[in-house]
């Protein structure tokens, strides 16, 4: 029986070219990715800065806030009735002053009586006209003068202290009831509300936490070989899943790194990864058309194309 031809040489050659392109085609694909990680937002709690009720608080999750715009108030009556008490003393200790005036006004014109009546009487003793006895009598009356004088002149700044005192009360009064408009500090989305309108309040309860998403931040992990060429500011590739097989790729900047090691978050999928030590990165990505939601996975590549 005649055996099979074998394949000529340059047919054989041929044929492993082919299967190494094949195999390496296979192997082909995107390259892989330097750090993985979740994005996330810088939050901010907004906090009732007064206690009351809330009268007002026009706050719901979803809903985008401009800085500076009033969304709740709480309710200030009694800051204002305490604001009206304290005025009411202040206005009454600021009427005495025209007394004290008035008072030490009569004490310098007695004293300027006593003082001649007192010449006259020593000219009077000097000749032996008059009794020693009654010119000690006006000197007594001097001195006491004298005294309720010291006495009135230390009671006006006593009494402008306590018109000070008084005035700082009203300014404290006055700061609190401003506060009691909540103003949203920074423009942001709401992220989820703590209380709603009609509800009592106390300083510091939280009332709504918001974040910017036009910028939102991929924290990644790097393991201490890659750490020496990560930088501050450098910029990266940020990609994204944009289909089940495809990717988007958005610029980013670093702009923290963890100054110590941790281990691998639980989120990575396989527990040899998770025993390893590696640093945290921040990545600041821009997020205009709000494709990026707090907690979407994200990839880094320091090599940015």
């Amino acid at each position: 029986m005649p055996h099979p031809a074998l394949p000529r040489p340059g047919r054989v050659a041929a044929l492993l070219g082919l299967a190494a392109l094949t195999l390496a085609s296979c192997r082909s694909g995107p390259p892989a990715s330097d750090a993985y990680g979740t994005f996330e937002a810088t939050e901010i709690v907004v906090a009732a800065e007064v206690g009351g009720r809330l009268l007002h608080l026009s706050v719901e999750e979803g809903q985008y806030l401009e800085a500076g715009r009033p969304v709740g108030v709480v309710d200030t009556t009694q800051l204002v009735l305490q604001r009206a008490q304290i005025q009411a003393r202040r206005e009454a200790a600021r009427a005495r002053l025209p007394g004290l005036d008035a008072e030490l006004a009569v004490l310098e014109a007695q004293r300027e009586v006593a003082e001649k009546e007192w010449h006259r009487l020593q000219n009077l003793v000097a000749a032996e006209a008059a009794p020693r006895q009654q010119l000690d009598d006006v000197e007594g009356q001097l001195r006491v003068l004298e005294r309720r004088m010291a006495s009135v002149r230390a009671q006006r700044p006593a009494l402008l202290g306590e018109v000070a005192a008084l005035d700082a009360q009203i300014a404290q009064i006055q700061d609190q009831i401003a506060r009691s408009v909540i103003v949203n500090p920074v423009a942001g989305t709401v992220l989820v509300t703590f209380a709603e309108a009609h509800e009592l309040t106390t300083p510091g309860r939280p009332l709504y936490r918001l974040a910017p998403l036009d910028t939102l931040y991929l924290r990644a992990y790097v393991s201490g070989a890659q750490l020496p060429h990560v930088r501050l500011g450098q910029p990266v590739t940020v990609l994204i899943d944009e289909t089940a097989t495809d990717n988007r790729a958005l610029p980013g900047t670093i702009t923290w790194i963890a100054s110590e090691a941790e281990f691998t978050p639980r989120f990575v999928q396989t527990k040899e990864e998770r025993v390893n030590l590696v640093y945290a990165v921040r990545v600041r990505v821009p997020n205009p058309r709000g494709a990026l939601k707090i907690g979407m996975p994200g990839e880094v590549r320091f090599d940015a194309p």
